[in-house]
Parts: C-alpha cells; structure tokens; sequence
C-alpha cells in the first residue's frame, strides 16, 4: 500500500488526522512536560559540573585503605560527572528518593512540592527519569538498582523504570515491613509496608541469595515408615538436658518416639563423652549424619533419651518478596534509635536500617571484592554504614560512593553537615553512644568533593583549557589515585598504591619532556592525561614513555557532557 502524500491534505484533514492520532489509547507511561525547566538541569548548558577536592573533610585511618567517596552537590550534577569516571562501572544501586507526599519531602526548582500541585506527579517524573537515564548508564553489564518507594508513586515509578531500564529487567518487588506501629492517619488502611523495586541492567541466570534460614524448633529423627538404621554419634556432639551422669544400654524415649541405646554412656557437662551408638527408625544413614555435624547441626537429647535435631542453617534461599525481622531487618523504628543513640537527639525522620541495605547488597554474595555501590540520594549516611560493615563482617573490599545535597533537615541543621558526614566519620574513627557502649571505628578512607562549574563560554578553545584545569579530581577518581606527590605549573604527579597517574595541562607542551622524565624514573602503573585538541593522543608524539597508558582530555569529557545536555 503506497503512503500518503500529506502535502496534498487541507488544513481542516491534517487537523482531523491530528486529534485522531491522539485519541488513539496508549500504552505506557506518559506525563506533562516541564512548564518550567529544572534550574539544576537547564543551568548545565552554560556552566558544566566538575568536582573540588574539600581537603579539610577528608579521613585518611591508613594509607594503604581502601578510598570510598561522598560528593556534596545536586545528584544530577554528580550523575553527569560520574558518567565520564564510572561510565559501567558500578555494581549495585541503592536510592532512596523523595516519595513526593506532599509533606515537604520533595523540592523541584527550589520550592516544595505541595499536595494538591496540579502537576506533582509530572514533577517528580521528570526528575526522577534524568537521573535514573543517567544511573542507567554507570551499571556494569550485569549491575542492579534497588529503588525504596511507598504507595505515592510506587505504580509511576515502575512505569518509568520499565520506560527506562526494559520491563524484561524488572527483577521484582520487595515488600519492607517499615513499621510496627505506623501512625493512625486513614480510616481505611495502616500503612506497615513500603516497597524495593529491583531492575538490573541487563536480565541475566545470576541466583540472588536470601538468608540461610534458622529452624525454629527441633525435628524428629525418626519416621515410622523408615527401615531401622545404626547410628554412631562421636563423642561430644549430643546436647543433653541432663548434665552429667551414667545411661546405661537399653530402650528409652516415648511410645511414638522409642530410641534403643546400644552401649553405655557417660555424659558430663550436658554432652557425650563416649560415641553413642542408637538404633532407631532413622531418617539418615550414617553418611548424612556426618556430613550434618559437618555443617554444625545441632543434636539434642531429651532428659527421656529422645534424639532430635535442629538445623543451625539451612541451604541459602532466593530471598523471599517480604522483608521482615524473619529475615534479620529492623523496622524504621529501630534505625532511628541506632542514630539517637548515636547522636543522643533526633536527627532524621525515618532512617533506613543499616540491615536492609545490608541485605539487598548481599543479594549478590560474589559481588565482594572490587565492588562499586552507589546511592545518591544519601541522606542520613546508612549505605555508607552498611558497605562499612559488610567489609568488615566478610573481609571484602567494596567501595561506596554516596551523594547527597546539603539541604535543611527540617529545622534540625543540615542533612550533610549535620547527619551524614558526623555519621560517617564516626563508623570510620569510633564513637561511645549515649548508652556509654564504644564502638571500634571500621576504619578506610574517606574522599570529599562538591560540586563546581567551568563557564560554558562561546570560545571552544578556551572551553577546553579551562576544563582541563578544573577535571583533575575527576581523573583521581576515574583512576582511583588521590595522593599528590610532586607537581610543577603544568603538570602534576598522583600515587596511590603503586598506581601513578600524571595530568599535564599545557597547551604548548614546553615541559612535556620535564613530566617524561619524572614519570621515566617511576616504576609501577603508570597512566598520563594530557591535554589535546584532539580526541585521542597520537601516541607518535610521545616516544622515550615508559610503561605508560595514554589518554587525552578535554575532549572525551565535554563528548559526555555534550550527550547528556544537548537531550535534556
């Protein structure tokens, strides 16, 4: 069938094909466009985002520690530096954004966003759709992002997510058990559950781990319709109700539960001191028993000889849809009295616990050792806490990059100055609570940055040499190389750990060969971002480096920046 000519149409026939278009029911999120564009957002245009070093805030526990990062700015201006750093690098996503209540929860353009705003929902849609565009991007192939929301928004926010992510991604939602005693605000319905959704960048077979589930009372080890079995139980691995004494060979327990003792047996300090050997209808051979006492199965034995067994662990489970105590995370109640009792006041209203980020990071157990988590809707701190104390708990090396605002805390400070930061720096350093209990500091190292801008100017050149003087934190951070060791007017020379990075910033190159030099006698990595006009280095032009990974700025830089701005 040939296509229309529509330039053939009247006025009135292209306006009747319009409103049908239209009419035409779609499926799928749609919402109204910005009436006013977001100011963090629309400024990039004119000032692009780059990151200062706030050296007075940084904890440095050790030199060889692993570095974590906390960046102070609007998340979309982090989001856009981090998309040139860790473009695919991050693992994991946690956030906990506005749940747009309409109670002073959610600021667009530097108001609040109040209840009965025509336009709240589409607010926050906009919003949030930039900044998980963007999140999208820092995932590793088989990353996954973990989104706490409540009923305000739960339905628009898996709409959006299936926009942005693929609904094939969908990996499912959580249910948290928020609260025992939620407040008693609606005549219909008490509100103890908020919700997770998880998305991962790309569906893969990967198992997620849920708890190792504890039983909660003791099994038989008999059934009737089994064929009789000999067991042998080594010495000390019954529990007995009675502590010491002399059982002699014979037929104990209950009618239902008979258990024939083969031998003489001498318990003391409530266990075995001899084998015990038992016949019985046994539900395992012999080959079982000991590979349960392996797995540290506990024996019990009633003061009437009846054996029975708990299970310490059963095997690993995919987690289960709903997150309660069963699965070992507290309510926001119990979060807000680990930060009272941290700070001896009130300093947040509704914390996360530290279990249930915990145990959404442990969703991917082999995700342990150069591991990237990021949350930047930060908060009180509590993804900083969580990743603290997993590294401690199994010895791994995952990092954290949190960001956050600096915003009011409703009346009580600033979240940054006030909350998250004093939090942090006493997980690392070590702190006595209210109670008088001192708690060890986790040690690491803490890196500080906020966020700045370089003028976007008309002059492309000058554009470029004032970037190039400005990103010199971001190449910290993008090579994870932070101690200064030696620098001149146009270069400098970073270490951490064996790994060099060298920034050269001149544009006539006079003294590129003073840098070469310098670099020449350095052995270990080695990486030099050398500003260009250029894309790429012509690595012709730097003959006599040794070892040495080239890469070129500003370009590749104002190439992100130039995707980001120019579809917002």
């Amino acid at each position: 069938m040939a296509s229309k000519d529509y330039s053939l149409f009247s006025r009135e026939e292209l306006i009747n094909l319009l409103l049908k278009y239209e009419e035409k029911k779609k499926y799928g999120i749609v919402w109204d466009e910005e009436r006013v564009p977001e100011k963090v957002v629309s400024n990039c245009h004119t000032h692009l985002p780059v990151l200062t070093e706030i050296k007075e805030k940084e904890i440095i526990t050790g030199n060889r520690e692993l570095t974590h990062l906390l960046i102070e700015g609007d998340n979309y201006h982090t989001l856009s530096v981090l998309n040139y750093t860790h473009h695919g690098k991050v693992n994991i996503i946690y956030i906990d954004p506005p749940y747009n209540r309409g109670e002073k929860d959610f600021i667009y353009n530097d108001k609040y966003v109040e209840e009965d705003d025509t336009y709240r929902h589409s607010k926050w849609l906009n919003f949030m759709n930039k900044r998980l565009e963007l999140a999208k991007e820092l995932l590793t192939d088989d990353g996954v992002i973990f989104i706490s929301i409540d009923d305000n928004e739960v339905a628009q926010l898996k709409m959006l997510c299936d926009k942005i992510f693929g609904e094939n991604n969908f990996v499912g939602q959580w249910n948290w058990f928020k609260s025992a005693t939620p407040p008693n605000l609606s005549l219909k319905i008490k509100k103890n559950i908020e919700y997770i959704l998880a998305y991962e960048k790309n569906r893969n077979n990967s198992r997620f781990k849920g708890i190792k589930k504890t039983s909660k009372s003791d099994d038989p080890f008999t059934k009737p319709q089994n064929t009789f079995k000999t067991l042998v139980f080594p010495p000390r691995t019954i529990n007995f109700k009675t502590e010491s004494g002399e059982v002699k060979a014979g037929i104990y327990g209950t009618d239902k539960f008979p258990n024939k003792l083969l031998n003489d047996l001498i318990v003391k300090n409530f266990t075995n001191e001899n084998e015990a050997i038992f016949e019985n209808r046994f539900i395992w051979t012999q080959e079982k028993l000991n590979e349960e006492l392996e797995s540290k199965t506990t024996i019990n034995c009633s003061k009437s000889i009846v054996l029975s067994y708990k299970k310490l662990h059963y095997s690993e489970e995919v987690p289960p849809n709903l997150i309660d105590e069963t699965v070992g995370v507290d309510t926001t109640e119990e979060a807000g009295k680990r930060l009272f009792e941290m700070f001896n006041t009130k300093t947040f209203d509704y914390p996360k616990p530290v279990s249930l980020i915990k145990y959404l990071i442990n969703f991917k157990p082999e995700l342990k050792d150069k591991v990237i988590i990021l949350d930047f809707f930060a908060g009180s701190g509590t993804t900083a806490q969580a990743v603290l104390e997993l590294n401690k708990e199994d010895n791994g090396k995952r990092q954290f990059i949190i960001a956050t605002n600096n915003e009011n805390n409703n009346g009580r400070g600033h979240i940054l100055d006030d909350v998250c930061y004093p939090r942090i720096e006493k997980i690392f350093k070590g702190y006595t609570n209210n109670k008088g209990v001192f708690f060890e500091g986790l040690g690491n190292n803490l890196k500080y940055f906020r966020t700045s801008f370089v003028e976007n100017s008309k002059n492309r050149d000058q554009i470029r040499m004032d970037v190039t003087r400005r990103c010199t934190e971001m190449l910290c951070i993008k090579e994870g190389v932070y101690n200064l060791k030696k620098e001149s007017d146009d270069w400098k020379i970073f270490e951490q750990n064996g790994k060099f990075l060298a920034v050269y910033y001149d544009f006539a190159g006079l003294s590129l060969e003073e840098l070469k030099n310098e670099m020449n006698v350095i052995e270990g990595e080695k990486v030099l971002y050398c500003f260009t006009l250029e894309r790429e280095i012509n690595r012709m032009d730097f003959g006599g480096w040794k070892n040495t990974r080239f890469e070129a700025i500003p370009q590749k830089i104002l190439d992100v920046y130039k995707r980001i701005f120019n579809n917002q």
